[in-house]
């Protein structure tokens, strides 16, 4: 057992930070070794606006799960890469649309048998390790379970149930 799998769920974010930057860090080698000028963390902007001739920022927000600064954000550093570009809503100007520009769309050709390919290896490698088949439905799990209540809170609870022990008063 190494260090980090000693340490259980002390270390669980940064277990899966790791993981993270491991997997991005093999898939951005591939699109390198490709020759595709395209970067991993861009990937949830390319999927959604792929399945989406456009979208606001907020519903990419929203579909991606991080804040409308960071979504605002990586429109722009795509913005200035000129591979979408952003119209104001005619419905309502405060909106802001963000669309893929005639390069987003090469681009996007470019890399959707990367996608497919990596979809395949992933499906071989878990299929290949039966602990791996469940990866998926178990992060969404603690996602949803993250959802459900203030960790923080439970957290600082438990903290002060084990401070009052620690002095001797017992609930």
């Amino acid at each position: 057992m190494n260090f980090y799998e000693s340490l259980g769920y002390l270390v669980f974010g940064s277990r899966l930070r790791r993981l993270s930057e491991a997997f991005l860090s093999e898939i951005n080698k591939t699109y390198q070794a490709a020759g595709i000028e395209f970067d991993a963390s861009w990937f949830p902007v390319f999927y959604l606006l792929s399945q989406n001739d456009s979208l606001s920022i907020k519903e990419l927000s929203d579909a991606t799960g991080v804040s409308h600064p960071a979504a605002s954000q990586l429109v722009t550093n795509l913005k200035s890469k000129k591979l979408i570009k952003t119209t104001t809503c005619k419905n309502d100007g405060r909106r802001q649309l963000v669309q893929l520009t005639k390069a987003g769309h090469a681009l996007l050709e470019q890399i959707l048998p990367v996608w497919e390919a990596l979809r395949l290896t992933m499906e071989e490698l878990v299929s290949a390790e039966p602990e791996c088949l469940h990866l998926l439905p178990a992060i969404s799990a603690i996602e949803n379970k993250f959802r459900s209540v203030n960790l923080s809170d439970i957290i600082g609870q438990k903290l002060s149930t084990l401070k009052l022990k620690e002095h001797g008063q017992d609930l």
